[in-house]
């Protein structure tokens, strides 16, 4: 066998480490989701603690991987990857030990998102150094099959642990699979620096940072703070936070989006002095570029939203365990890890804009099984249905979506796209969360009071301090018969109140359906936009640096180049 044929039989042993990576950086909140009981008691914790040391690891994450994409150009891809990696361990670590909230959130929870803020940006970053072609196209979808991986195992891995054990070996795990992920990057080939010297874009830094942290938490706080008028606005001074009495969450968000906007026109005057920047302007200019990150942003806001509502309904209404809860999302990890895997491999031909267009239809659709399998008390089969093809459309989106962009700019800019894409994924969860989490807020409140108001059998006290109320959460009976309690007038009305509630969450779950339908639909006609615009130049190479045959990424073969629209 020749040296050749045999480093191309081990091309993909480096991909392992970049898959584990994104698998324990996507299942990381995993572990903390299923073990909020544990921590409640252990560490003598509220819910706002858990979902603030929740928090933490997302907008440390969000906030910081653009600069951590501008990092791995200065220091180097697997350098940073390393830095990343053991970062990550050390956390975990931190939080496994942890005695008390305090140093779980500020300590350990933090330090994880610093290191996710350089591991994640270096796993893409890596890849178009590391593979071209075809190769490309397949480990970006091994990347996006990982996060199919995450979805399905995370929960049932940290199910089993916390359950068996505890939620400190669950976390000491963690630690442990970090190290095997900082020890796996002795497989990772290296990726040569750039040949001009990138300069470390401070201003833009700042502004990038500040701006995304504004936009993420003004997002990420609407289902709770209200979108206008405020339901549960922050408390400062022992005064609720409003602003011209409506909710704060909107004008954080809009401050961040303008503090973003500034930021490229600052990026532009840094570019053009010192040849580099956050955000080199390829990005913003390369209409494939745009359309790539759109996919990006879409895909998962689909991902986040979508998993934030089944997840909860599964395990609320219908009473799934976390391990459960795992195996019934094997039903969309599954075809999302066969589909986002197996087209760059098996059809490597096929035409994006198709392979896009039919994903996003099939996660449209999807919602229409989903919806009609609820029950007041749970699903049937045909959630499973669902399921899988919404899987198997967020397969086919994550097959391509990374690589679109990789594909369309030359070869620094696509390393260096690996921190817009991983905030941009960030940004687009926080959305998807954010707008199905608002949309269910106010289904339940609004439908739940409908039902209340027109019931006979409800006295007009009771009616009264229902209607009066800003918000009715989504929650299961027993934890509903607890609340209510207090808001009834007497017995026989909690007892009609909490007999309403199971009646709620399906018929809310339509409405949420036609949202999600909305979305996606709306996405459908944006792909309308991927026009055949081609400026062709036979033998050559894009001026970016993709590389395309009749529309399509290439091989070796003759080909044809490629500046406008993906088709």
């Amino acid at each position: 066998m020749s040296t050749n044929s045999a480093l191309s039989k081990y091309k993909f042993l480096g991909l392992f480490p970049l898959v584990m990576a994104q698998i324990g950086t996507s299942g990381d909140n995993s572990v903390l989701t299923v073990a909020t009981a544990s921590l409640l008691a252990s560490l003598n914790a509220t819910m706002s603690d858990i979902q603030l040391a929740n928090i933490i690891y997302s907008l440390c994450a969000g906030c910081l991987m653009i600069v951590g994409g501008m990092v791995g150009l200065i220091v180097g891809w697997k350098k940073t990857f390393r830095i990343g990696a053991a970062m990550c361990a050390v956390g975990e670590l931190v939080v496994a030990f942890s005695g008390n909230i305090f140093m779980f959130t500020w300590g350990g929870r933090l330090l994880v998102g610093i290191g996710a803020s350089f591991l994640i940006p270096s796993v893409l970053g890596l890849i178009p150094g590391l593979y071209q072609g075809n190769d490309r196209a397949f480990a970006f979808g091994a990347i996006g099959a990982a996060t199919g991986i995450a979805s399905c195992l995370g929960p049932i891995a940290a199910g089993f642990l916390i359950d068996t054990f505890d939620w400190r070996i669950a976390f000491s795990c963690m630690a442990v699979y970090f190290t095997i992920v900082f020890l796996g990057s002795l497989l990772v080939g290296d990726v040569p620096l750039p040949e001009q010297k990138v300069r470390f874009d401070l201003k833009g830094t700042v502004v990038a940072v500040a701006g995304l942290f504004l936009l993420i938490i003004g997002i990420s706080k609407i289902p709770v703070w209200g979108l206008i008028d405020p339901i549960a606005p922050p408390v400062i001074g022992g005064s609720p936070l409003v602003l011209f009495g409506m909710s704060p969450a909107l004008f954080i968000a809009l401050l961040g989006l303008i503090t973003l906007v500034l930021l490229v026109r600052i990026e532009r005057n840094v570019e053009k002095t010192y040849g580099s920047c956050l955000i080199p302007s390829s990005f913003l200019t390369t209409p494939q570029v745009r359309s790539g990150l759109y996919l990006t942003a879409m895909l998962f806001l689909c991902f986040g939203g979508s998993f934030f509502l089944v997840i909860t309904y599964l395990q609320l209404v219908a009473g799934f365990s976390a391990i459960m809860t795992g195996i019934a999302m094997s039903a969309m990890a599954i075809p999302m890890i066969v589909f986002s895997m197996g087209i760059p491999k098996f059809s490597p031909d096929a035409s994006p804009k198709k392979i896009c267009r039919t994903g996003i239809a099939m996660i449209a659709l999807s919602t229409i099984p989903m919806a009609l399998s609820l029950n007041p008390y749970g699903v049937n089969w045909l959630m499973y249905v669902g399921l899988f093809f919404f899987g198997a459309g967020q397969g086919f989106v994550a097959s391509q979506s990374s690589n679109i962009i990789a594909g369309a700019v030359n070869a620094r800019d696509a390393q260096q796209s690996s921190g817009i894409q991983t905030a941009t994924r960030n940004v687009g969860q926080a959305i998807g969360v954010a707008i199905l989490g608002v949309v269910m807020l106010f289904s339940i409140t609004g439908t739940f009071k409908d039902a209340a108001l027109s019931s006979a059998d409800l006295s007009s006290t009771s009616k009264t301090v229902i209607s009066e109320q800003a918000s009715i959460g989504f929650m299961p009976d027993a934890a509903f018969a607890k609340y209510i309690a207090d808001k009834a007038a007497n017995a026989d009305d909690a007892a009609v109140l909490t007999a309403i509630n199971p009646t709620v969450c399906p018929r809310c779950a339509c409405l949420r359906r036609k949202s999600i339908e909305a979305l996606f639909f709306t996405q459908q006609m944006f792909c309308d936009r991927f026009k055949h615009r081609r400026t062709f130049d036979k033998g050559h190479r894009a001026e970016g640096g993709g590389t395309f045959f009749n529309g399509k990424l290439a091989g070796s073969r003759h080909i044809k180049t490629f500046t406008g629209h993906f088709p």
